[in-house]
């Protein structure tokens, strides 16, 4: 091995040992982000638990799932306490597991059939039939906007789209949730962490 090389290895061996320091950190920032997101879902469904318990049960217009309150219990259960728990990094990777059952029924029972966009985009990938519908669908209605209100205004915080509620947004959290099964809560910025080292502690100390 020439001396350069040698030279390159110890640098890169010296790096990578500095940064592990930094290994939590993505994790972090996954729990950052889901964080929001469950906790949004999960007191939606507890303000109106009875209206959902309703959408979870009703076969015509809703989603016909069985035994409709207990489902409804145990989403809003692990939304909001998967929140709080991701929220101190505390059993990181044992709340992940119902919150990825979570987004699977709701990938199957709610996402599934509009196609992978969660915003229709006939220019983007994966683009469905519905998808491509729906860019006629908002010129007609930029259109009345422009003839009958102030478009300017009604457009000036963002663009008018149109929701297409694929599995996009939840195929998302879902991914993220099964990589916090493998980081767990993170080195140094969970009390998972803390929890570990102090039984390692423990038992280096009665080994």
């Amino acid at each position: 091995m020439s001396t350069a090389t040698s030279l390159a290895c110890k640098l890169y061996s010296g790096l990578t040992q500095k940064l592990k320091h930094l290994d939590g950190l993505p994790a972090l920032a996954l729990r950052l982000y889901l964080i929001p997101v469950f906790w949004m879902a999960g007191i939606n469904k507890f303000n109106s638990f009875e209206d959902t318990v309703a959408w979870f049960g009703n076969s015509d217009w809703g989603l016909g799932l069985p035994l409709p309150w207990l489902m409804t219990f145990l989403a809003t259960a692990a939304e909001l306490g998967g929140a709080i728990l991701l929220t101190l990094g505390l059993a990181t990777r044992w709340i992940s597991i119902p919150l990825i059952f979570t987004m699977l029924v709701a990938i199957g029972s709610v996402h599934w059939d509009n196609g992978w966009q969660a915003i229709s985009d006939p220019s983007a990938p994966f683009a469905n039939e519905r998808v491509m519908e729906s860019q006629e669908k908002r010129e007609i209605g930029r259109n009345i906007l422009r003839e009958h209100g102030n478009y300017d205004w009604l457009s000036s915080s963002g663009n008018f789209v149109i929701l297409n509620n694929g599995i996009e947004f939840a195929t998302t959290y879902l991914i993220m949730l099964m990589a916090l099964i493998v980081l767990g809560g993170g080195r140094y910025v969970s009390i998972d962490s803390y929890i570990k080292i102090w039984r390692q502690r423990r038992y280096n100390q009665s080994s």
